[in-house]
Parts: structure tokens; sequence; C-alpha cells
């Protein structure tokens, strides 16, 4: 099986992602696109989305891109910037995109919009990429 069947295969099943009821779009090499529906227990005290769900699509669409390589990668650092509000009902779509790679480390941009384009969060995030490599 190669590495990106692996990595579709590996969210399916991933708890996070299903307790959010996220759903993988799109996963290529450096790349990935997530999709999110907004719901009554992603919403804040102000009744619009929490920052920790907008978090939480950036960061699976992050996951999935910095692992599209066969390589271990994990956080090192997000930098997320909050552009405009959702609430529930609103389909949000992330793209993680790589723009550097070396071998140990790896910079995405990452962007969250609603599925009109309206963009909601933007994210520039670095992995560290570990010598081991993914298994089936």
């Amino acid at each position: 099986m190669d590495i990106i069947e692996s990595l579709k295969n590996r969210a399916k099943d991933e708890p996070f992602c299903k307790l959010l009821g996220f759903k993988i779009k799109e996963i290529g090499m450096g790349y990935a696109r997530v999709e999110g529906v907004i719901d009554e227990r992603m919403l804040n005290i102000h009744g619009i989305t929490h920052g920790g769900a907008l978090f939480a699509l950036l960061d699976e669409a992050f996951e999935l891109a910095s692992n599209s390589h066969g390589t271990i990668a994990v956080a090192l650092n997000m930098n997320v910037t909050f552009h405009s509000a959702t609430t529930k009902g609103d389909i949000l779509i992330s793209e993680a995109k790589e723009i550097h790679k070396t071998k140990r480390t790896a910079t995405y941009l990452i962007s969250v919009k609603k599925e009109d384009g309206t963009l909601v969060a933007s994210c520039q995030a670095l992995v560290y990429r570990k010598r081991e490599k993914f298994k089936d």
C-alpha cells in the first residue's frame, strides 16, 4: 500500500477526526484538503465557531500534508490568524500546502475557507521530520 492510501485509511480511523466529523477530501504529496461542518458543540460563548475547532481543522490538514512523504512528521510550531467568524451550519474547508521541505523540517501554509471562498483563518506551520518511516 502506498503512503497516500495509508494516510487516508489512518485518517478514517483517527478518533479525534471522527469526534469532530471531519472528512478527508484529498491528500497528495505535501498537500491535504479537509472539510468540516460546524455544529452547536463547536461554538463559543458568543455563538460563533470556537478557535479550538478552527485550529483542529487546520491541524488535521497539516498533519496529513506533512506526513505524506512517508516520513513521520510532528508539529514544532503553528501561527494562526483568525480573519472572519463562522457559525453553526457553515461548511469549512482547510487546505494545507507545503512551501519548503528539507531533510529535517518542512513549512506549510494552511487556510480555512467557507464554501463561498471567504477566508476564515490562515496559518504558517513548521514540522520536524523524524528519521522514522511510516509503517502500514
